[in-house]
């Protein structure tokens, strides 16, 4: 169930996270809602364990449910050498 959150948030940064939501094809509530649930994840992962780049980027990219990780290397290693 989807709750309504109010937050005070200066303007301009607003802005330029609507213009990078949209820039995304995302809402800025998914956005919001993403980050929160990285921030939450229960399964901690050390920062210590990642890469600057790598942290920037968790959270930011959604996996469908039915994505099958193994076929789809499978599917990229045979097209890369055959």
């Amino acid at each position: 169930m989807d709750t309504k959150l109010t937050l005070n948030v200066d303007s301009e940064l607003v802005q330029k996270a609507k213009s990078y939501a949209k820039d995304k094809g995302r809402s800025l509530s998914d956005l919001v809602e993403t980050y929160f649930k990285a921030l939450t994840h229960r399964k901690a992962i050390s920062d210590n364990e990642l890469t600057p780049k790598v942290r920037s980027l968790h959270g930011s990219f959604k996996v469908p449910q039915n994505f099958d990780y193994k076929k789809e290397l499978s599917d990229q290693l045979t097209n890369k050498y055959l």
